[in-house]
């Protein structure tokens, strides 16, 4: 019988130019502007890691996942968090195997030890052993070591950096500039093929030098209100354009107040989907402020910053100019405009939203057009 043929490995797909990646990206619902595709596009090109730093729900976890997609490739992601340490990042043995191993071997040793009347020539024998306790089969691997060893060319996500220690940043230093990892008990693994790293921060504090020297760096911030519905409408198909519009600017106005926490892109795609059922039910337009308010329960985490928003958008006043990004109590970083906000603008056009397919839901004033 012939033995069959081995499955062809998968094709490293490389991307010609930031617009073919950028193209490719939209495909799988990633919208990105033609600078940030040129920045992914270098990185993949050159295999540079490529560090993404911004406001919390901007993209740049997700800018891994569809690249991952659109090339074909799998995806390793290492979340990072307070206390990472090697065990969890790199390997770490895997005890219950080696002791298993130990076991088979006892009866063996017991018959070959009993030819030695003298402890000392036992020992002396012992240690010329290598019973294969350290070496790549008992190894338990963890994301990065995961990365280096896979035979086919990977994505590998180590997703908010800046949630670690400056001691993880070190042992991340050798897979970012060497493509390797170096175990003390069997040695060096380099690379088996080349992965493309993504590491992205949410600025909750400063990046070593060291880490950020070895990586292309890239600031993501909230996008374009344009870009900002396109990407609602691709991630939701049945949101109409005129009620992604309508949410958008909603989330617009919110970003320019001093909250803890923005909404991200991802919660404003959940809210232009709440947007639709509610529209879906026949809401009236009397009832404008109350779908406001359940739109900012979708939009929005904290009571306060609910509180805050309502009492703004409803006294038409616009909040102060913030000129640099702020901490919460739990060290996420809050990004603030710098321009003030027109909360007298109706966030959902009234009827003439409706008009255009909106839901009709405003602060119950004349819409500026």
């Amino acid at each position: 019988m012939t033995a069959p043929h081995p499955a062809p490995a998968p094709a490293d797909i490389r991307f010609a130019d930031g617009t073919e990646l950028k193209e490719a990206l939209r495909e799988v619902d990633y919208i990105a502007d033609d600078e940030f595709a040129v920045v992914v596009h270098l990185a993949t090109a050159l295999d540079r890691p490529l560090l993404l730093e911004g406001p919390a729900g901007v993209g740049k976890t997700e800018l891994a996942k569809s690249l991952a997609e659109a090339a074909g490739r799998r995806l390793v992601r290492l979340q990072c968090y307070e206390g990472l340490d090697d065990n969890r990042a790199l390997y770490e043995w895997d005890y219950a195997k080696q002791l298993l191993h130990v076991q088979m071997l006892r009866d063996r040793l017991s018959e070959q030890m009993a030819a030695f009347d003298d402890v000392a020539d036992a020992s002396r024998f012992l240690a010329a052993q290598d019973f294969g306790l350290y070496s790549e089969a008992f190894l338990s691997v963890r994301p990065l070591l995961e990365a280096i060893l896979s035979p086919e060319p990977v994505v590998l996500l180590v997703d908010e950096v800046d949630r670690t220690e400056e001691s993880m940043e070190a042992l991340l230093l050798e897979v970012l500039a060497e493509g390797q990892v170096t175990i003390p008990e069997v040695g060096t693994f380099t690379a088996r093929s080349a992965p493309w790293v993504i590491l992205t921060s949410n600025d909750t504090r400063e990046l070593s030098p060291a880490l950020k020297r070895r990586c292309l760096h890239y600031h993501l911030d909230y996008p374009t209100p344009e870009r900002e519905r396109d990407i609602v409408t691709a991630r939701a198909p049945e949101v109409e354009s005129a009620v992604a519009a309508d949410v958008v600017e909603l989330a617009r106005t919110l970003r320019e107040l001093p909250l803890r926490k923005s909404p991200s892109i991802a919660e404003v795609i959940d809210a232009a989907r709440a947007a639709v059922v509610l529209k879906a039910t026949g809401v009236t337009v009397t009832s404008q402020a109350a779908i406001r308010d359940i739109l900012l329960t979708a939009l929005l985490k904290y009571t306060s910053d609910v509180d805050l928003a309502r009492g703004r958008l409803d006294d038409g006043k616009s909040p102060a100019p913030v000129e640099r990004a702020a901490s919460d109590n739990n060290g996420e970083r809050v990004t603030v405009a710098s321009r003030p906000a027109n909360t007298t603008t109706a966030v959902f056009r009234g009827h003439g939203g409706r008009d255009r397919g909106g839901i009709g839901v405003g602060n119950g004033r004349p819409a500026r057009r």
